[in-house]
């Protein structure tokens, strides 16, 4: 399954503001839809969100431009909010705000739209930026937890360095996560083996004890034991895991 790049339609120009509070802005803002989004099977499409006059791009992925799945349930979008849910319960900020809401084709996800260098993906950002490693370990921890089935190198978005901040990278296109069987696929296996970050078996810890709700509410009762289960074993093992079979990639890999 092919997901959409934050790499915007042909000629649309972007309008970015600084924002306060993204998520405040997603939850509340006029949206206004620019185009359907490149490289998706699903329909995803690129908004602007203006709220007391100011405006940042989005992405919108309407529940109603989902194609079927066999092995996931019909809401897709509503997994996009949770990995994000996840990641903020985890301490880990590696996904881009992200809300539930209702948009001009109905109730969908809105994504903060990430102004990214398109010509690097996880490949070259692991080869040429090791201070970024930290930041690709926490991103590994989350799609263990979150069982994603899909993370491509192209999914791991570099935002470049500027005076005011650091490099960073953003993950994005989750909706193949939290299935109950554990079914990893991801290119970040560089980690396998390497001890787990404290802070990860601490956040871990904490999902054993309990999923926040406002995560768990987006996912069945199975998916959300499942969750408990994967930390479990993180706190446990306390490693991240190998693949020696050398299938658990997805394709294409960018």
């Amino acid at each position: 399954m092919t997901d959409a790049l934050h790499d915007e339609p042909e000629g649309v120009e972007l309008r970015v503001d600084d924002i306060d509070d993204p998520i405040e802005h997603l939850l509340h803002g006029e949206v206004e839809v620019e185009g359907r989004m490149p490289h998706s099977s699903n329909a995803t499409f690129l908004v602007h969100v203006v709220h007391d006059g100011k405006t940042h791009p989005a992405i919108y992925k309407p529940m109603r431009g989902e194609r079927p799945l066999w092995d996931f349930e019909p809401g897709l979008h509503r997994r996009e909010v949770a990995a994000y849910r996840l990641s903020e319960a985890m301490g880990l900020h590696v996904v881009p705000p992200t809300v539930l809401r209702d948009g001009p084709v109905g109730e969908g996800s809105f994504q903060w739209f990430v102004v990214a260098d398109h010509r690097e993906h996880y490949f070259s950002i692991y080869e040429s930026m090791p201070e970024l490693h930290d930041r690709l370990r926490d991103m590994a921890a989350l799609d263990l937890v979150a069982n994603n089935t899909d993370r491509k190198s192209g999914h791991c978005l570099l935002v470049p360095a500027t005076d005011e901040a650091p490099a960073s990278v953003w993950g994005i296109d989750h909706g193949l996560c939290f299935a109950p069987e554990f079914k990893l696929r991801t290119v970040i296996w560089e980690f396998g083996d390497e001890p787990l970050p404290d802070q990860v078996i601490d956040a871990a810890n904490r999902l054993v004890d309990r999923v926040p709700l406002d995560l768990a509410a987006l996912l069945g009762d199975d998916e959300v034991e499942a969750i408990r289960g994967r930390a479990a074993w993180m706190v446990e093992e306390r490693r991240f895991p190998t693949d020696p079979t050398g299938r658990r990639y997805p394709w294409p890999l960018v």
